[in-house]
């Protein structure tokens, strides 16, 4: 099988569903497809600046897959995004084999997070890189975002996850020891937020609403925060300290 970066930027509108979902939703039609594995699917903040065009938060996602067959995983993401793209999108799609991602790549995904970028540079880059870019809606600048998220994902330190592979991330909840979480999830570490020290397997952690974990070090890792509770060890960040972590 070969591992490839999926990304998609700029498919909806302020009635629809977001990009977010969407990327879940094609991650589940490519495995039921039989096309492929998904490792997880995370999203990565972009530039906010006037001169940008973005539905809300200027957010795209990528997908970490395993596939068996380059061409009718293209086809097929093509044409789903065609089928669920919103009016007025501007939706862009990045297909990235791992040999083909280079530093100029990764570079383009940190300029994405501070610079007012162009679509025509985005597709020279992914020209020269051999990597499949396209426009498919509206104005077609969501190349931009699909691009960075691939550099970004490959990068390894960015961005949260909207999805893992084991266990339904909106179903690990309550408090578990860190090994369990390991066995239902593709979580691998478990880390203080103080002092980036890892957590015992044994230790308990209490997850509030659902599991967030973040990108780092080209794994899925959980934030906590030591507990006052004799209930459990540590407490996973809050939504809100994830956000912050991961802007």
């Amino acid at each position: 099988m070969q591992k490839v970066l999926i990304a998609i930027d700029d498919t909806d509108n302020l009635e629809s569903r977001g990009t977010g979902f969407q990327s879940r939703q094609l991650g589940k039609l490519i495995t039921e497809k039989g096309l492929g594995r998904i490792w997880g699917i995370t999203r990565h903040q972009l530039y906010v600046h006037e001169k940008i065009a973005y539905t809300s938060h200027n957010s795209s996602a990528c997908l970490r897959a395993e596939i068996n067959n380059l061409d009718e995983v293209t086809e097929l993401c093509r044409n789903f995004l065609l089928e669920v793209a919103a009016s007025g999108s501007d939706a862009g799609l990045c297909i990235a084999p791992y040999q083909f991602i280079s530093d100029e790549i990764c570079n383009w995904g940190l300029r994405a997070k501070k610079e007012v970028l162009t679509k025509e540079e985005a597709h020279l880059l992914a020209i020269k890189n051999n990597i499949y870019l396209e426009g498919l809606t509206g104005e077609k600048i969501g190349v931009i975002g699909s691009l960075a998220a691939v550099g970004l994902h490959h990068l390894g330190n960015d961005g949260r996850f909207l999805w893992v592979a084991g266990k339904e991330m909106r179903e690990i909840q309550g408090v578990m020891k860190v090994s369990e979480l390991k066995n239902i999830s593709v979580v691998t570490d478990v880390i203080i937020k103080e002092n980036y020290n890892f957590v015992a397997e044994n230790d308990s952690i209490f997850i509030e609403d659902w599991l967030r974990p973040v990108l780092k070090d080209h794994k899925a890792v959980i934030w906590v925060n030591k507990s006052d509770s004799t209930d459990y060890d540590w407490k996973a960040l809050t939504k809100m300290d994830v956000k912050a972590l991961t802007q």
